[in-house]
Order: C-alpha cells, then sequence, then structure tokens
C-alpha cells in the first residue's frame, strides 16, 4: 500500500484538530474532535493516545489538545493536498461548489510527492481553496480573519473571505443564497432572542434572508 494513504484515521484527528484551532480559532478537546469526525468519543481517546504515543498531539492539564511541530507539518501537508484537490474538483473538472470538501477528502490521500507538483502546474499555483481558505505551502500570506458574520450588529457590513467547508447541506444554502467568497454582505437585523440575523447579500435590492446563529458563525468575513 502507498505510504501516503497507510494512516488515514491519525490524518483525519491531524487534520479536524488543525481545522478546529488553526482555521477556526476553537479551543480544542476531545469531544469536539468526535462530534466533528462523527465517532464515538472512546474512539477519538484511544486515538488520542496513539497520537501523544507518536509525539504528534500534546495534551495540557485541562485537556486541551495541540498538534506538535511534527504533528502541524503533517496536518498541513494533507490539509494542503485536499484544498489543491478541491480546486482541481472545481475548477478544472466541474464539480458542483458544495460537494467539493467529500469529494476531495477521498482523493487527498491519493495525491502524491509526484503527482502535487503536476496539480500545482495544472492549476497555475492557486492560493485558496474554492471555499476561502489558504493552501498552505503556497505563495502568499495565510492571514485568516477571526471576524465572523455572527459578530456584526445591524448596520454592518463585510465581504465573506470563507466559509465552514464540512456541511454539503449548509454549503447548499450558501450557494443557493450567494454566499461565497468575495460576497458583500450587510446585517440588516439582529435578532439575539430568536437567534437569527437578517443578511442583504450581494448589493442593490433584494437578496435579503435569514440565518440562524450557528450558521452566521460559520461566514468568516474579511478583516483588510
Amino acid at each position: 500500500m502507498p505510504k501516503q494513504v497507510m494512516n488515514v484515521a491519525a490524518d483525519d484527528a491531524l487534520t479536524t484538530i488543525y481545522r478546529l484551532s488553526n482555521d477556526e480559532g476553537e479551543e480544542v478537546i476531545a469531544a469536539r474532535i468526535a462530534e466533528r469526525l462523527g465517532t464515538r468519543p472512546a474512539s477519538v481517546a484511544g486515538m488520542l493516545s496513539r497520537l501523544r504515543r507518536d509525539q504528534l498531539v500534546r495534551v495540557d492539564a485541562k485537556k486541551r489538545i495541540a498538534l506538535t511541530k511534527t504533528g502541524f507539518e503533517r496536518a498541513e501537508q494533507v490539509v494542503r493536498r485536499h484544498r489543491l484537490a478541491e480546486c482541481l474538483l472545481v475548477n478544472v473538472m466541474g464539480l458542483e461548489w458544495w460537494r467539493a470538501y467529500e469529494e476531495a477528502h477521498l482523493m487527498e490521500h491519493s495525491i502524491s510527492d509526484v503527482t502535487e507538483p503536476l496539480i500545482v502546474k495544472l492549476l497555475n499555483s492557486p492560493v485558496v481553496s474554492p471555499f476561502g481558505y489558504p493552501i498552505p505551502g503556497s505563495n502568499g500570506a495565510m492571514h485568516m480573519s477571526a471576524r465572523r458574520v455572527s459578530d456584526l450588529e445591524a448596520g454592518e457590513t463585510g465581504e465573506v473571505e470563507r466559509v465552514f467547508e464540512e456541511d454539503e447541506e449548509l454549503l447548499r444554502f450558501f450557494e443557493e443564497q450567494g454566499i461565497r467568497p468575495g460576497a458583500r454582505v450587510n446585517v440588516l437585523e439582529v435578532a439575539r432572542y430568536l437567534g437569527t440575523v437578517k443578511l442583504q447579500v450581494g448589493s442593490g435590492q433584494g437578496g435579503e434572508i435569514v440565518v440562524g446563529s450557528d450558521a452566521a458563525r460559520l461566514i468568516w468575513l474579511s478583516d483588510r
């Protein structure tokens, strides 16, 4: 078996930690990893024990989990190949945008040191994924904004930088409403007691939608 597909479960755990911490700024604990992976806490506990043994993660006294330098580098390589696969699927093969995360997840372990540079050349060295996330190892800044739609008050506006990529149903909704990287959003109303935000997407009249606060937290806006 090719070496890049031998440790899929471990890589899934490492990339989940990477995404939660690096991409979303969340505190990483075992329960959150289990929820994201859709697996049992006992399975995550066993995986974390093996990752600690291999010095890929560390766990502090408060049970917070972080990647070691080696673990970060390994996770970053998988994430890089995943996002290159997303670009290939959407920009070259014409796959629907909302399908790209799941399909790229199937492909990321089949990209090798031989095929990766060929994909980069074919794609003309992309720096961000179709969902707005920086591609690790690409030329260009790796800055990611922490500003979310859920942080805004009525009357504030922003440009979508990236959206949460791991929920196909949510992505289909975003696509239908035009919520993609580069789109302008204007907050019309915040109903905190209802847990909803009314947005105008794009310029001009129309394009008004209501999203729940959970969805609003999964839309990041540029802070530049």
